[in-house]
């Protein structure tokens, strides 16, 4: 009686710990392959939305703890015919992305100014600008940033052959790799212009095109006030904002998100990343 008791038992541990292995298996989200996005053109900003009045946020996240990469394993990435422009309308959601660098006259103030707010944003970089700014990769990794691929030379690769698409892609996912400890899930195409071989090398190396629905045009440098307005103006649940940490004079960029930020999280968004779904 006692050796089956003892056998019963056993069994019963070994159910539990098959049980909790399944559960530590997290499903993460991907926006909706139905999203309808731009042509092959440089997408648009969305329609301006009407200012809300401030209120407290009941939507700030929990403060940041070394958030790494995600450890999945990738499985096979769909290639698509468009990039997906917006995330899943879980609530007022908007995802914060900057391209070009990283920057170390300009980078370093966005992040200060992300972790101050307790959020999380995109990072496109480009891989001859990330290779002399590795500590910032390992920063984005440790306060839980995305990192996505904007290749190594910010071309335009409508005008470039596959065998250079690629290597703009392989050699800026191999620095993202080393230095943010994982390969880029993300990838944006330089000037929003993409094209069949960009859209099959990308899902070839494992990562997901994602353009942007308001474009806050400050590579122009229109003024922080200007970048404040079309951000809080185009603002809605789902929307993905761009913006810049490089490439130029991003000081305006700079101010604009100090102002923005605090007024989208207390008009009650959700300021989030985008995860990917492995199918």
């Amino acid at each position: 009686m006692q050796k089956h008791q003892l056998l019963t038992r056993r069994r019963a541990l070994l159910a539990g710990a098959a049980t909790l292995g399944a559960a530590g298996v997290a499903t993460v989200l991907v926006p909706g392959a139905g999203n309808r996005g731009a042509p092959a053109s440089p997408p648009v900003a969305g329609a301006p939305a009407a200012r809300r009045p401030l209120r407290p946020s009941e939507y700030r996240l929990r403060p940041l703890t070394g958030y790494g990469p995600p450890r999945t394993a990738p499985g096979r990435t769909p290639v698509r015919k468009e990039p997906l422009l917006k995330v899943p309308e879980n609530g007022r959601t908007v995802v914060l992305s900057f391209d070009d660098g990283p920057d170390p006259r300009y980078t370093p103030d966005i992040l200060d100014t992300l972790a101050r707010y307790e959020v999380r944003a995109m990072f496109f970089v480009c891989g001859e600008m990330a290779a002399y700014s590795p500590d910032l990769l390992a920063r984005m990794a440790d306060e839980g940033h995305v990192v996505g691929n904007h290749t190594w030379s910010h071309p335009l690769l409508t005008g470039l052959g596959r065998r250079r698409i690629r290597s703009e892609m392989e050699r800026t996912s191999d620095v993202v790799e080393k230095h943010h400890g994982a390969r880029p899930e993300w990838f944006r195409a330089p000037y929003g212009a993409w094209n069949r071989a960009a859209f099959e090398l990308g899902a070839e190396l494992g990562m997901e095109p994602l353009a942007w629905t308001v474009d806050t045009l400050d590579w122009t440098e229109p003024g922080t006030r200007t970048i404040v307005g079309r951000v809080e103006d185009g603002a809605a649940p789902g929307v993905v904002v761009l913006s810049h940490d490089a490439g130029g004079d991003r000081s305006q960029s700079v101010k604009a998100l100090r102002s923005y930020l605090p007024h989208l999280l207390d008009s009650g968004y959700h300021v989030t990343v985008p995860r990917r779904e492995y199918v």
